[in-house]
C-alpha cells in the first residue's frame, strides 16, 4: 500500500511540490495577484525568474527545456497575462520543447459575468499546445498535472497548459500517491520496419545522414558519428540539431537546406539516400534539395505527427538512439571506404577554402561601409570563449552568418539553441537566460541583431536579478536589416519608408544601470581585446553586452539577395 499521501495547503503549493519533484533548476514567469506559488517556493532551492514580459518568460522556459532535455516551467496570471504567452507557446510547439505553462483563471462562480480579466483561456491556447486543461475541482489537480507532464515529454515533445481558476487556487489539495515519472519513455522501433529501412541503407552508395533536433540529448557516446563512419555517410544537421554531433568529425559538412552552401550543396544533388534522425523535414531543412522523386528518405521520429510523406522512403516511429543502435548492430564493425567518403573529404576541404575567401571579401566590403564583418566577429568570439560554449541564436539578416559552417562551428563540445521554423524575433536573446540556468558552468553566448535585442531589453533587470552570466553580442545594423533589404529590392532604395537608421542605441546606459558589462566595437582591430575582456567579465558571474557596428551589405554566405521569406541563392 502506498503511504505517500500529502495535503497541500493550496493548489499553488501542489504546483510547487511538482516543481521540486521535477528537479527543475528554475521557474519562469510573472504571477498575477495570487502569490501562493512564490510563497510555496520561498524556502526551495528552485530559482524563480520573475520576468517583465510573459512572452519572454515562455522563451526562457523553452530555452531551459531545450538545453536541459527536461521540462521547462512557466507560471503566469490570467487574461492578458495568458495572451502575452501565446507567441512563446507557438515557438515552444514548433521547437518541440516540453514546457508546462500554469496560469490563473476566472473562478467558476464568475464565469460569464464580465468578471475582471475574464477570457476563454482554453480556447486561446488549445491551437498552440499539445494538451490543455482547466481544473475546476481541487481533487482533479494532481491527476491533471501528472497527465500534463506525461504529454509534454513524450512522443513529439511540446508545451502543455493547466489553468487554476480563482475558486480552487486557495483550496487544499490532496495528493494520495507519489508524482508520476517525469522522464520521456523511449520506444523501440518496429523490427520489421527497421529491417525494411536497413535494406535501403545497405543498397545506398551515396548516403547522407541528417541529424535533427529530435536527436538532442540522445547521442551519448557519439553513437551517431560511429554509425555515419560505418556507412561512410556525409553528415549534416538541421539548424535545431546543431550541437548534437561532433562538427570536427571528418564526415560533417554543415547545416542542411537553407544553410548549405557550395561545395556542400553538391552532395545533396549526388546523394541517393537520406537518413533523417529526429527531423520533421521542415521547409528550411529541405530547402534546395533535389525533386522529391529523386531522393528517398528514411525518417526516424518519435511520433506520427512528425511524419513527412512528400518523398519516397520509410518512416520509422521510435527513439532515434534505439534505431541507430539497431542498425549499427546489423552493420557490424568497421568503417566504410570508397569513393563517397573520399568525395565528402573533398567537399570539407572545399568548404574551408571557400569560407576563408568569403570572410576575406566580407571584411573588405564591411570596411568600405565603415563596419565590422560578421565573419570577423565570429572568429574573435571563437577565440575568446571556451569550446564548450552554447551559442543561442536569432535568425535575422546578419546573425544568420553563424548558421553557416565553418564560419561558426560547435566543434566537438559546443552546443547550440536556435529558433524554430517560426523564428519569433527576440527568442534567442530571452532563451539564453533559460539556457544559462539549465547549464550552469557552461559558457553561454547570445548572438542577436539590434532589432531582436531591442525587444529583449525590458528583461535586462531580469537578467541581472537571475544571476545568469550570458555574453550578448549585438550586431548593430540600425534596425531591421532583413526587412530593409527586402524593401530596397522593391523600392530600389528610394522609399520614404525605412527599417534602419544610424542612431545611438542607448544600450550602454541601460547595461550600466543594471550592473552589466558593456563594450562597443566600431573598429575590427579592437575586436579580440574586447571579446577577451567581455568574457572575463562573464566568467566573474555577470552578463555583458558587446555591441558591434555591422553593415547591411554584409549578407550571409550563399545569399545573392533578399526574396521575401527566403534569400536568392548564389551560384557556385
Amino acid at each position: 500500500m502506498n503511504t505517500d499521501s500529502t495535503t497541500h495547503p493550496t493548489a499553488w503549493h501542489a504546483v510547487a511540490d511538482l516543481v521540486r519533484h521535477l528537479g527543475s533548476r528554475a521557474v519562469f514567469g510573472l504571477p498575477g495577484d495570487d502569490m501562493d506559488l512564490l510563497g510555496a517556493l520561498e524556502d526551495a532551492d528552485t530559482r524563480v525568474v520573475l520576468c517583465r514580459d510573459q512572452r519572454n518568460a515562455l522563451f526562457m522556459a523553452t530555452g531551459h527545456a531545450l538545453a536541459s532535455g527536461g521540462l521547462g516551467v512557466c507560471a503566469v496570471g490570467k487574461g492578458p497575462a495568458l495572451t502575452n504567452t501565446l507567441t512563446g507557446l507557438l515557438e515552444a510547439r514548433s521547437a518541440a520543447a516540453p514546457v508546462l505553462l500554469v496560469a490563473g483563471g476566472t473562478g467558476l462562480d464568475r464565469v460569464g459575468t464580465g468578471a475582471f480579466q475574464e477570457l476563454d483561456q482554453l480556447g486561446a491556447v488549445r491551437p498552440l499546445v499539445k494538451w490543455a486543461a482547466r481544473v475546476d475541482d481541487p481533487a482533479r489537480l494532481v491527476p491533471t498535472l501528472n497527465k500534463a507532464v506525461t504529454v509534454a515529454v513524450n512522443g513529439t515533445p511540446g508545451p502543455v497548459y493547466v489553468e487554476i481558476p480563482d475558486h480552487i487556487a486557495a483550496q487544499p489539495v490532496l495528493r494520495s500517491g507519489p508524482w508520476r515519472r517525469a522522464a520521456a519513455q523511449r520506444l523501440d522501433p518496429d523490427p520489421d520496419v527497421l529491417a525494411e529501412a536497413f535494406d535501403l541503407i545497405t543498397a545506398a552508395r551515396r548516403p547522407v545522414l541528417l541529424v535533427g533536433g529530435g536527436a538532442r540529448h540522445r547521442n551519448t557516446g557519439r553513437a551517431v558519428e560511429e554509425f555515419a563512419a560505418r556507412l561512410g555517410a556525409a553528415m549534416f544537421t538541421t539548424a535545431s540539431g546543431r550541437g548534437t554531433v561532433d562538427e570536427d568529425h571528418p564526415l560533417f559538412c554543415g547545416v542542411s537546406g537553407l544553410y548549405t552552401v557550395a561545395p556542400a550543396d553538391r552532395l545533396w544533388q549526388e546523394a541517393d539516400l537520406v537518413l533523417a534522425l529526429g527531423s520533421r523535414l521542415e521547409e528550411t531543412a529541405a530547402f534546395g534539395w533535389p525533386e522529391p522523386d529523386r531522393l528517398p528518405v528514411i525518417q526516424v521520429v518519435s511520433a506520427e505527427d512528425a511524419i513527412a510523406t512528400e518523398r519516397p522512403g520509410v518512416c520509422v516511429l521510435g527513439d532515434v538512439r534505439r534505431a541507430v543502435d539497431a542498425w549499427s548492430r546489423m552493420l557490424g564493425t568497421g568503417t566504410a571506404g570508397g569513393p563517397w567518403p573520399a568525395r565528402v573529404a573533398e567537399v570539407r576541404a572545399g568548404l574551408a577554402g571557400r569560407a576563408a575567401e568569403r570572410a576575406r571579401r566580407a571584411a573588405l566590403s564591411a570596411g568600405e561601409d565603415g563596419g565590422v564583418s560578421v565573419a570577423r566577429v565570429l572568429s574573435a568570439l571563437d577565440a575568446a570563449v571556451p569550446g564548450d560554449r552554447i551559442l543561442v541564436q536569432e535568425n535575422g539578416l546578419q546573425d544568420m552568418w553563424s548558421y553557416f559552417h565553418p564560419h561558426w562551428s560547435c566543434g566537438s563540445t559546443g552546443g547550440s539553441v536556435v529558433p524554430s521554423e517560426q523564428t519569433p524575433l527576440g527568442f534567442g536573446a530571452a532563451a539564453a537566460v533559460g539556457v544559462a540556468l539549465a547549464a550552469p558552468g557552461r559558457p553561454v553566448v547570445s548572438v542577436a541583431g539590434d532589432g531582436a535585442f531591442n525587444l529583449f531589453r525590458t528583461e535586462l533587470p531580469t537578467l541581472a536579478d537571475a544571476g545568469a552570466a550570458v555574453l550578448y553580442v549585438v550586431l548593430d545594423n540600425g534596425g531591421y536589416g532583413w526587412l530593409q533589404t527586402n524593401l530596397d529590392r522593391v523600392s530600389g532604395g528610394g522609399s520614404r519608408f525605412s527599417f534602419t537608421a544610424d542612431r545611438l542605441t542607448g544600450n550602454e546606459g541601460l547595461a550600466a544601470s543594471f550592473g552589466l558589462g558593456y563594450w562597443r566595437v566600431d573598429n575590427p582591430e579592437d575586436m579580440d581585446h574586447v571579446f577577451r575582456s567581455a568574457w572575463k567579465h562573464c566568467e566573474a558571474g555577470t552578463s555583458a553586452v558587446v555591441e558591434v557596428r555591422v553593415s547591411l551589405s554584409d549578407t550571409p554566405p550563399g545569399m545573392a539577395g533578399p526574396a521575401g521569406d527566403f534569400p536568392l541563392r548564389e551560384d557556385g
